[in-house]
């Protein structure tokens, strides 16, 4: 009907809506707030996100395309469920397609490319050597210079596809990190693996960097494997969310 049709103001407003929820629930999700396997209620999380059912199912099933967030048939959605099978797929594709993304990187960048990965790499150095005063602020800096790096990294390769899809990698590869709690040990001893990468970008060395991003990526992974021993992936799968003062 003529009558109920959104004005473009009220359209804008409902994406804006949208996209605000969606990345707070992506947050909570990456961040391990909302636990694998959680069942997502609508009318618990209209309340907890302070927002309306329509903008939340929408972004629930924009999430649903990620992984993050799991369809049930005729039951909803749920935070998508962990596993060590299914961390060890995401780890095998993050290698293959970023050792591409970085030759790729290498192959193209220019000038200011070079320049970004050098501001990369001293911050994520800057940060790295903070993480001892044990705190969480601190914490999040890190995070924020490490996934900076990453992205700067490969952000020269021309095939923006390739580089949505190492984006989202990242994310699921992230979440895993925040389940497995991996300490503050290991975040700082990867400072001499990220400027061994960084340098071989930098002397256009694309073999060579590709090499230490894999090598890289997978010692990670074997710490973080390691810290997933025993996890129950099922653990997570427990009655809708209650909201908590």
């Amino acid at each position: 009907m003529a009558g109920t049709s959104k004005t473009p103001k009220e359209k804008n407003s409902s994406v804006s809506q949208t996209t605000t929820v969606l990345e707070q629930i992506r947050s909570d999700i990456l961040h391990g707030a909302l636990e694998p396997g959680l069942k997502l209620k609508i009318e618990l999380l209209t309340e907890k996100y302070a927002t309306g059912a329509s903008p939340l199912r929408e972004a629930l099933s924009i999430l649903s395309t990620t992984g993050l967030v799991e369809r049930m048939e005729n039951r909803g959605f749920r935070v998508g469920v962990v596993s060590a099978e299914h961390y060890a797929e995401i780890l095998w594709t993050r290698c293959f397609v970023e050792e591409r993304a970085i030759r790729e990187a290498v192959l193209h960048g220019g000038v200011e490319w070079e320049e970004k990965v050098v501001l990369a790499q001293y911050h994520l150095q800057r940060e790295s050597d903070r993480l001892d005063a044990d705190d969480d602020d601190a914490l999040k800096q890190w995070e924020r210079a490490h996934e900076e790096f990453h992205s700067v990294l490969i952000s020269a390769c021309p095939s923006k596809s390739l580089l949505r899809f190492c984006e989202q990698l990242y994310n699921e590869s992230n979440r895993y990190r925040y389940i497995a709690r991996l300490g503050r040990g290991s975040r700082s001893g990867a400072v001499e693996e990220h400027k061994r990468i960084a340098d071989a970008a930098l002397k256009r060395d694309g073999d060579l960097a590709g090499s230490l991003l894999v090598e890289h990526y997978r010692h990670t992974g074997d710490l973080l494997k390691a810290n997933l021993e025993g996890f129950d992936p099922h653990a997570g799968m427990r009655p809708a969310l209650k909201i908590t003062e």
